[in-house]
């Protein structure tokens, strides 16, 4: 544990990461200065937890003029470790590092990660869950929502944290160590920011550069993108499939999900009686599996959990019934792979929203998907991608009159419920990040709850 008393700290970037970090450094007696180029009056509220904190404010000024004297630099997830200001501080031999390795570095419990492009989210509420159901203090942290920084903050010796841990979040670990990490699929995402899979893919595959032999590894058995991953660990592979048994790991034999350790086997409870559906919600319970069982939870836990656990906010969350049209919230369904993944959940007809800010990726994958589907009807494009989108769409064979076409949010659900006919899903289902409409995609999601709940 790096200890930072009397250290002069920068942190640049004031969302809830930055803050929180602001916040546990003047608790560990570090010399804080908080920066954004933002004003106060800009911040507001967000500020608030600093108040009657040690903490000098740097507002609504440049990084880089806040760089003189520092000894360490704690970057928020969404400022590249390439942003200028970054390199000038490297050059001055100022440490710099992420909000969650600064959380790691002071953590005194255990830490379980988990990694991927999709099912992060609800594979670690899952995870933590399980922790809490076998009687642990547990904390689910990271790019789920709560900082890891200040879960950390609040808790102790002895307790479990669970992190979600994005590619942005791992520009900038250094000494980042989980005891179970998982790497749950890879498909194209963020190209905007890493450049190429690679580069998106060694990002990830950093989770696991600080574990030993005593730690555990974790990989989905059923992603060929990860099949060369598993060697270039130095800890315990565990491997989860639901399409075939495996030698480590979690897998499903005769509806039956399985755990295998070391020789011994331990049955956990059958496939149908998982509360969330779909083929991929089954990935995410045999990867939490994975992470527990090897940690000491006992099975008949892992299996209360997975028959109770009734998923996450914003992925694939029933909102309402009007009139007999199901909606349907999955405002986390931020990339192609994701929504494709909600699509395949579809049982009935369905009318979709698509579309976002530009991640620079394919969308073809979606649309022959949407194609293959006996259930999608309709699409509904709004965004900077809507172009894009119906360009994919039309090329891929699907007609352009079940394309509809519209220029904000609220006529994007109205147009679903014209469309939209008893025993029909309404699904919001972007496939692209929010953030040329919205602040994230929390706030896409609560604003469409928000929608379909005014609707008569």
């Amino acid at each position: 544990m790096r200890s930072y008393t009397g250290k002069k700290v920068l942190i640049v970037g004031l969302a809830r990461s930055g803050v929180a970090a602001a916040a546990l450094l003047a608790q560990r007696g570090a010399l804080v200065t908080a920066n954004d180029s933002k004003s106060a009056a800009e911040l507001g509220e967000a500020l608030s937890p600093l108040k009657g904190l040690p903490v000098t404010l740097r507002l609504g000024c440049a990084a880089m003029d806040c760089l003189d004297g520092q000894e360490a630099l704690v970057l928020s997830p969404g400022i590249p470790d390439t942003a200028p200001f970054v390199r000038a501080a490297r050059e001055r031999g100022i440490y710099v590092l992420g909000e969650i390795e600064l959380a790691s570095q002071l953590c005194e419990g255990e830490l379980v990660a988990v990694t991927g492009t999709n099912g992060k989210t609800t594979t670690t509420t899952l995870t933590h869950e399980i922790f809490k159901a076998a009687g642990r203090v547990s904390h689910a942290v990271g790019n789920i929502g709560d900082p890891f920084s200040a879960a950390v903050r609040e808790g102790g010796r002895g307790e479990v944290f669970v992190c979600e841990c994005s590619s942005f979040q791992m520009e900038t670990v250094d000494t980042f160590h989980p005891r179970a990490a998982a790497f749950l699929n890879l498909t194209e995402d963020h190209l905007n920011r890493h450049g190429t899979m690679a580069e998106y893919a060694r990002l990830k595959m950093r989770v696991f550069e600080n574990q030993t032999a005593g730690d555990f590894a974790v990989f989905n058995a059923d992603d060929p993108a990860l099949s060369s991953f598993p060697e270039q660990v130095n800890s315990h592979v565990l491997l989860f499939s639901r399409r075939r048994e495996v030698s480590e790991g979690a897998f499903v034999r005769s509806g039956r999900v399985v755990f295998r350790q070391d020789g011994q086997e331990k049955d956990i409870c059958g496939t149908e009686e998982i509360y969330i559906p779909g083929p991929h919600n089954l990935e995410n319970a045999l990867a939490a599996v994975c992470l527990t069982a090897p940690l000491g939870v006992a099975p008949e836990v892992i299996a209360d959990t997975l028959r109770t656990f009734r998923g996450v906010e914003h992925r694939i969350e029933f909102v309402r019934d009007v009139r007999g049209v199901r909606y349907i919230n999955d405002s986390k369904g931020t990339n192609v792979d994701s929504t494709i993944r909600a699509v395949q959940t579809m049982n009935r007809p369905t009318v979709i929203i698509l579309g976002g800010s530009d991640k620079h990726c394919d969308f073809t994958p979606l649309a022959e998907e949407m194609l293959r589907s006996p259930f999608l009807r309709e699409a509904v494009l709004i965004g900077v991608t809507a172009d894009q989108i119906e360009r994919t769409l039309l090329a891929c064979g699907w007609p352009k009159e079940k394309i509809h076409r519209e220029k904000d949010f609220p006529s994007a659900v109205a147009r679903c419920q014209a469309l939209a006919q008893e025993g029909w899903n309404a699904l919001l289902s972007p496939a692209c990040a929010s953030f040329d409409m919205f602040h994230d995609y929390e706030e896409r999601g609560r604003i469409f709850k928000q929608l379909v709940h005014e609707l008569k």
